[in-house]
């Protein structure tokens, strides 16, 4: 029996008496993805990714893990209902525009305690002053640093189109434009490497493009490294009291703790390891969250049909951001069909052996976005289910 085979026996047999569509954790490979995200940090801790997690209660157990201090929260209105939920260290990855919550947290000192916002551009920060609404707490503010890799002069751009911050001379000139305006403190410097933490560099059947995206990603690491310090001594100069530097992401982790210039490290899909993060040759995960679609249909030998399963993640549109069909080992999408929203043909000899009713295991390509979809996570530990919570759509919460 293969350990893909066991796996299955154990899913199947704890969620036996549930009917599917059904979405679990497993916790024994969420903590061992845990302890080696720790392994990789190699001391510096980290920062956990709430958008990759999405769920309070798996947070709260990842959090109380050594290693681990603080979250990365995607919206200004998720970071203000963790503050008040009890986490009191939560980084704002992004922007907002949303008025309403920043007049919220100028109004109450628990949250502008626990909430750092995302800035780039003077812009943002009028935008805060004039929704402050009356508010008078200080703001505590990170700045992003763009981390793309420029080529030919600047002509190629390889990496996010995220802040538009690039030379230690202009994070320096908004750090003073932070320090001069009353009611904000300049507490962070963030800069997320997604073009090396967020690409697989061994993709199955490409060898040439495997390696060119090795060249590529050692190239970004060594420039990135030299800048990235150049940046903070520049905003140290202006902030001397800067308390984090954070940079990274699950499949760069070991290469962004090296530099001394970082303190803390952001990655939250590598607890979960979804499809995307197969293609690594810097760590090797264990998938922890699946979901199951019945079998409702047989149409004919080598074929059967699930409901539903049709969840394609973010990003450009690929065959890459399909779910993919994981246990029994063996099946495969109708390229016809593909997933749907209704329904999913699935192709392939393990098909002949499955039932109306049986459950067909899958994998998302991303991290949270699965939980999008279910309401509760239910957790197992070897062949039980052990505890079911709610996500954050469970709770009633959709952020985006």
């Amino acid at each position: 029996m293969t350990a893909r085979t066991a796996d299955r026996s154990r899913y199947n047999r704890a969620t036996a008496h549930l009917d599917a569509p059904v979405a679990v954790v497993d916790l024994d490979a969420f903590d061992a993805n845990a302890d080696d995200l720790v392994r990789r940090a190699a001391g510096k801790p980290i920062r956990v990714a709430s958008k990759s997690v999405r769920c309070r209660t798996l947070l709260e157990r990842v959090l109380a893990r050594p290693g681990f201090a603080g979250i990365m929260s995607f919206t200004l209105a998720e970071s203000l209902w963790l503050a008040r939920a009890g986490f009191d260290d939560v980084l704002l990855a992004y922007p907002s525009a949303d008025r309403s919550a920043y007049a919220e947290l100028a109004a109450d000192p628990k949250l502008a305690a626990a909430v750092t916002v995302m800035v780039d551009d003077p812009a943002q920060l009028e935008l805060i002053d004039a929704a402050r609404a009356g508010g008078t707490e200080e703001i505590r503010v990170c700045l992003e640093l763009d981390t793309s890799l420029r080529l030919l002069g600047g002509r190629v751009r390889i990496g996010a189109l995220r802040s538009p911050l690039r030379s230690s001379a202009q994070l320096a000139e908004l750090a003073r434009s932070v320090d001069r305006r009353p009611g904000f403190r300049l507490v962070g410097l963030m800069a997320y490497e997604g073009h090396v933490a967020g690409v697989g560099d061994s993709i199955a059947g490409r060898p040439l493009r495997s390696r060119a995206v090795r060249l590529m990603q050692a190239a970004a690491r060594k420039e990135l490294a030299a800048r990235r310090a150049e940046v903070v001594r520049a905003v140290r100069a202006v902030a001397p009291g800067l308390e984090f530097v954070n940079g990274g992401g699950t499949g760069s982790v070991q290469h962004t703790a090296a530099e001394s210039a970082v303190t803390e490290i952001a990655a939250g899909s590598g607890l979960y390891v979804p499809r995307l993060f197969d293609n690594y040759t810097s760590f090797r995960g264990r998938p922890a969250a699946l979901f199951a679609q019945p079998v409702v249909r047989r149409p004919g030998v080598g074929v059967v049909t699930v409901l539903g399963g049709g969840y394609p993640a973010s990003g450009a549109a690929g065959a890459d951001r399909l779910p993919v069909p994981y246990l029994p080992e063996g099946l495969r999408y109708d390229p016809q069909e593909g997933p749907g929203e209704v329904q999913t043909p699935l192709l392939g000899a393990p098909a002949d052996d499955l039932l109306i009713g049986d459950k067909v295991w899958f994998r998302h390509a991303k991290a949270g976005e699965l939980c999008e979809r279910f309401d509760e996570l239910r957790l197992i530990e070897g062949d039980r289910i052990t505890a079911t919570v709610p996500t954050y759509r469970g709770e009633g919460r959709t952020f985006l």
